[in-house]
């Protein structure tokens, strides 16, 4: 069954920033004529060279023996020469390629031409962008040079521009922000970095203690240690358990170390264009955080975070893979961040009722507790899980269809599931409510969100 809605205080772990209350005067840039093509920073073909240099290395790696002979069969003149070739032949591909690939910003969209052998041009409609990125790598750090990603709705990957020098790269996002957001060419080459006023930071020793009492963390350390045993008991192979051991090694990493990598140093600040995100220890990326866009706020409450009162903040933007909004912070801070997503919503109002017990249990044993529904004037939340807690809230306005199901079981024991669909692919479920009370829900949500899309305020840059 199927509706439709019309279609378009303990121990803190953030550390408010008061020494960022002050804005940041716009830095003027120069004037660049909208027409005229530029190029990538000169540092661009080093990066690019690495293409070529990593194809030989995986060909002399599959060949393996054979190549050992080839090279030793060379006297040493014929060594040095070929040396000479491959670094000709690297530098040359990478000089190319940058020679070749260039921009423009004209009044309408963002070009890319690319491509050495086969050309590629891009057209980056500017009214369509949903966010823009600056991310510094290392190895750019180093140079002085950083990576710009672009978000545009309506496609799943990111177009870049990689590498520009560091101030290149801050003045064609605030020109290209400007421009999304209606401003004329000159205007927009003007206004410069958009002010910022600092709301909150997470401090690394909050990240820390926060993934060291996450269970996740320590199931998959127990998992990277105890899964080689079994496949080398099983096996009688070293080799097996070595083998078996490194992915899980890798997946511990990733939501332990790696994390801590990405999330080092947190700052969330609010401007004219969105919630700029400003995080990493080596790779230090600037994300913004679109308004009026977000689709999807997620609350996350681990079971050993509820005695601090520290929560997650996760969001879901159509067209965009930034997906973390705070990593850990108390939950008075999280809600005064989530205030600037979801203006007007009071979060520490809403009233959940738990599923009903009487047909609940039956479906879903002792975790049906964990199971509860809000719905005010503004937003739908649905909650669930009992060791990890999360919360999702949708704006009624955001919310594209509403659905109702009810398994066999689930209509023996009189009770169905809710599912609200957003414009970022995602679906926030009500589980297990009664009938009848789902059913009324289902009519009064499409209601809901059909008026309060009418009603809504457009989603513009800058405004």
């Amino acid at each position: 069954m199927s509706t439709p809605a019309d279609p378009p205080s303990p121990a803190s772990a953030a550390e408010p920033l008061a020494a960022f209350a002050a804005p940041v005067p716009p830095v003027p840039v120069p004037l660049v004529a909208a027409s005229a093509e530029r190029r990538l920073h000169p540092f661009t073909p080093l990066r690019r060279a690495w293409v070529p240099i990593a194809a030989t290395v995986g060909l002399v790696a599959q060949q393996g023996d054979r190549a050992a002979e080839w090279i030793a069969d060379l006297s040493g003149p014929l060594r040095a020469a070929a040396v000479v070739a491959l670094i000709l032949v690297f530098g040359g591909y990478g000089f190319l390629s940058w020679w070749f690939t260039h921009f423009a910003v004209t009044d309408t969209e963002l070009r890319i031409r690319s491509g050495l052998f086969f050309r590629r041009t891009a057209h980056i409609r500017l009214d369509r962008l949903q966010a823009v990125d600056v991310t510094r790598p290392l190895l750019a750090r180093l140079t002085g040079v950083a990576k710009l990603r672009l978000d545009v709705i309506g496609t799943e990957d990111k177009d870049e521009l990689a590498f520009l020098g560091e101030k290149d790269a801050v003045a064609l996002r605030a020109e290209l922000l400007a421009r999304a957001a209606g401003f004329a060419p000159e205007e927009a080459v003007a206004l410069g970095e958009a002010p910022q006023r600092g709301l909150l930071r997470v401090r690394p020793r909050e990240l820390v203690v926060s993934l060291l009492l996450s269970l996740g963390v320590w199931a998959a350390l127990a998992g990277g240690l105890a899964a080689p045993v079994a496949v080398w008991w099983v096996s009688s192979s070293l080799w097996a358990g070595v083998v078996a051991l490194l992915p899980i090694l890798g997946a511990a990493w990733a939501v332990s170390g790696g994390r801590f990598l990405t999330e080092y140093d947190w700052t969330v600040a609010e401007s004219p264009d969105g919630l700029r995100l400003d995080h990493g220890l080596l790779d230090r990326a600037h994300e913004t955080v679109p308004p009026g866009r977000v689709q999807t706020v997620r609350i996350v409450e681990p079971l050993l975070w509820r005695r601090r009162d520290w929560v997650r903040v996760e969001l879901s933007v159509a067209g965009s893979k930034n997906d973390v909004l705070v990593p850990v912070a108390s939950r008075a801070d999280a809600h005064a961040v989530i205030a600037r997503v979801l203006p007007g919503v009071d979060l520490a109002g809403l009233a959940f009722t738990p599923s009903p017990g009487t047909g609940s249990r039956w479906v879903v044993p002792v975790w049906w507790k964990g199971y509860a529904l809000a719905v005010s004037p503004d937003v739908f939340a649905a909650r669930h899980g009992r060791l990890c807690r999360r919360t999702e809230i949708v704006p009624h306005a955001k919310v594209q269809s509403v659905r109702l199901t009810q398994g066999p079981w689930q209509r023996a024991r009189g009770v169905a599931d809710l599912h609200v669909d957003t414009g970022a692919n995602a679906t926030v479920t009500a589980r297990l409510r009664a009938s009848a009370e789902a059913a009324a829900l289902l009519q009064a949500q499409a209601a809901r969100s059909r008026t309060s899309r009418a009603t809504a305020r457009p989603d513009r840059w800058m405004t």
